[in-house]
């Protein structure tokens, strides 16, 4: 069997009613032809939705695919034994023009016994926004169902949600059972489990060329909810050079940042897991036993866990996430 490489792959994209044009204009994106492209899944194992294989022998393969086949050698041994043939990360850039709907997602138990499926955890590094864009994220004070409904019914939702003005390079953590909403403005890596589960709140009264409004969710979403006041939405960190730093660490993926100037070593011999790398800034060549593939701003690379080791050549200064499971 052909030894495992760096593995890139074809984006699934998205239209929204609340996407834009900076997927395009922004990442470099100018394939999609979608005139409102709010998400490019750009590595997922989503049924339905699974990326491609860009390059090398694999080309043309979905993601779950190479599972079946490498097992252990693609994801790692205590990955493969807990998720199978169905890849546990999912990895989104996503566009918000407008506000997205008011939503939360059910954590494993629940989607488990709702959906027969896995919650739904996730993290936001933000690659772009423009003056004074804002996102919600959890309650502004504590708050039990009650308070939610009336709120709710009232349209005085957004006076106990948590508003966040945010910046380029700003990190949010957003658990199962957080409300959550990004507001126009925004572009964003997500990285979330594999689910497609959501629970629409409330969408701002939008409606259709038909006059009709998304379905909503709001009484599934009374037993996902978190009514807790969210305490710390954003996420403090400090960048180092040509060191990794921690952003989540999570049973459900652990994600680091990494800013790199010069040649950087990585050896992931005595790591059990896949790495992904995505692109937020720059351009390197990663260089592994074969050969080497290269990364810029917007593209994102599976590195198999059978490899021992990659190197980093940054061409110009290069900002990476660095994703992998315990």
């Amino acid at each position: 069997m052909n030894q495992l490489y760096p593995l890139k792959f074809k984006p699934v994209f998205k239209e929204k009613i609340w996407g834009g044009i900076r997927i395009k204009t922004k990442l470099g994106m100018d394939f999609s032809p979608l005139l409102n492209c709010g998400e490019a899944w750009v590595l997922s194992g989503v049924e339905g939705n699974q990326t491609i294989v860009a390059d090398g022998f694999l080309a043309d393969n979905e993601l779950n695919e190479l599972i079946e086949v490498y097992m252990d050698d693609l994801v790692g041994t205590k990955v493969f034994q807990t998720f199978g043939e169905e890849f546990p990360i999912l990895v989104k850039f996503i566009d918000a023009n407008d506000y997205l709907s008011i939503q939360v997602h059910p954590d494993d138990e629940l989607a488990g016994i709702r959906h027969n499926g896995r919650g739904k955890t996730e993290m936001w590094y933000i690659l772009d926004a423009e003056d004074n864009a804002e996102l919600i994220s959890g309650f502004n004070k504590d708050i039990d169902r009650d308070i939610y409904v009336k709120h709710l019914n009232t349209g005085e939702l957004k006076s106990i949600m948590n508003v966040q003005k945010v910046k380029k390079g700003d990190v949010f953590y957003i658990p199962a059972g957080r409300v959550h909403a990004l507001g126009p403005g925004i572009l964003l890596a997500e990285i979330q489990q594999t689910s497609d589960i959501t629970y629409r709140i409330y969408d701002w009264d939008r409606v259709d060329e038909n006059g009709k409004g998304r379905e909503l969710h709001t009484q599934l979403a009374l037993d996902a909810l978190d009514f807790d006041k969210c305490i710390n939405p954003k996420t403090d960190y400090k960048p180092a050079a040509n060191q990794p730093v921690t952003l989540v660490d999570s049973p459900y993926f652990i994600t680091r940042y990494l800013s790199i100037t010069e040649r950087v070593e990585k050896d992931i011999s005595m790591l059990d897991s896949f790495i992904i790398y995505v692109c937020t800034e720059g351009s390197a060549s990663i260089k592994y036993h074969d050969g080497i593939v290269s990364i810029t701003k917007g593209e994102v690379v599976l590195i198999p866990a059978e490899l021992e080791g990659v190197s980093f050549i940054p061409l110009i200064p290069t900002h990476l996430l660095e994703v992998y499971m315990q």
